[in-house]
């Protein structure tokens, strides 16, 4: 700590702590002060920073992260994110399970996945209010893994197959690129389109571990996950991903990973295990929402260290997709049976009372 300046009789108590009952200035050297010891000062002068400015009521107009004191209800307040909740949006024009997903609340992109009738290649974009249709994918397919916006995405695995088929997608049509290395299905992805990363899945009757990263050309094999998984979901980027849920070794998982670019560590718990769930954001900051334990609409918000239950689906389901941040988010179809439903996650600003808890 630095120096603090007195302009009067030296204002340190023999306990350590200030008086507080003038002004400060002088010097007194840091030795003399102790950071536990500055309790009960009532004011410091303008010279020293105003920090929380004191109101009798709120600002009109406050901007997010603003703190301020309301002496007329006598709390501390702040404008920030309040909690979140879930509101319709449009429906997909083709219902389907396990379609792959990129972009992000009004710029959505949905492709491939399961419908009624077969596996399908169709894809639709959404604008934060309806599905509009798109050029197809080349390979049709589900359970793929997917990165990027809506106007330049990547689509990655799946089944049948299970294939390692990719393609990149330009806001118009799909172009085959290099394939993975380990082909597999109900893998987790997290990334852009030129640097992607896809974990975990299923293959020959076996959860996979494999992680791969992907520079915009080709695929390159890294650490594997600490724990086999498939039907796992993902957030973040390359360098700073998260992989949670999926079911492994013999159960739904509520472990979570993260990956530094290198290896993967172990993450916070899950409150529900599940697999084949929706999960976007980043790695310090996720939303994991659906998924199979059995059916459920149960979200969990997670902040780097754990997760913590929110408002859930209007739609229980799993088997669907989604996409966003943890503060303004999408997920759409799902099953069973397989639906078209979408619903919108939005956290909103408004004015929150600062409590002890």
């Amino acid at each position: 700590m630095g120096t603090v300046k007195r302009t009067f009789a030296n204002n340190l108590l023999t306990s350590g702590k200030i008086d507080a009952t003038d002004a400060l200035s002088g010097t007194i050297p840091a030795t003399n002060l102790a950071n536990a010891s500055l309790t009960n000062v009532t004011s410091f002068p303008s010279s020293l920073g105003g920090a929380v400015s004191s109101v009798a009521s709120d600002p009109p107009s406050p901007t997010e992260g603003q703190v301020w004191y309301n002496t007329t209800s006598g709390a501390l307040k702040q404008y920030s994110l309040a909690a979140g909740t879930w509101a319709s949006g449009g429906n997909l024009n083709t219902a389907r399970r396990y379609a792959g997903a990129a972009g992000t609340q009004t710029e959505a992109l949905g492709f491939a996945g399961e419908t009624a009738t077969g596996v399908t290649a169709v894809t639709e974009e959404y604008n934060g209010t309806s599905w509009s249709s798109s050029n197809n994918m080349n390979t049709a397919r589900e359970a793929a893994g997917g990165a990027g916006t809506q106007t330049a995405a990547l689509g990655f695995g799946g089944n049948p197959g299970p294939t390692g088929a990719t393609e990149s997608y330009d806001g118009t049509s799909w172009t085959e690129v290099n394939d993975l290395n380990t082909a597999r299905y109900q893998l987790g992805s997290a990334g852009t389109q030129t640097v992607a990363l896809g974990f975990g899945g299923y293959a020959s009757g076996t959860n996979q571990n494999a992680t791969e990263e992907y520079d915009g050309s080709t695929w390159s094999e890294q650490n594997d996950l600490n724990t086999a998984r498939r039907g796992t979901t993902g957030a973040g980027i390359q360098t700073a991903a998260l992989c949670f849920g999926g079911y492994s070794p013999t159960d739904y998982a509520t472990t979570a990973e993260e990956y530094d670019g290198t290896s993967w560590t172990a993450g916070g718990t899950l409150n529900t295990g599940r697999q084949n769930l929706a999960g976007f954001g980043t790695q310090t900051a996720a939303l994991a929402t659906g998924g199979e334990d059995p059916s459920t609409g149960a979200t969990e918000e997670y902040n780097g260290t754990s997760w913590t239950t929110v408002n859930p689906l209007s739609t229980a389901r799993h088997q669907l997709s989604g996409c966003g941040t943890q503060a303004v988010g999408l997920a759409f179809g799902g099953a069973y049976p397989i639906i078209a439903n979408t619903e919108e996650w939005t956290k909103a600003v408004g004015v929150q009372t600062i409590t002890a808890s």
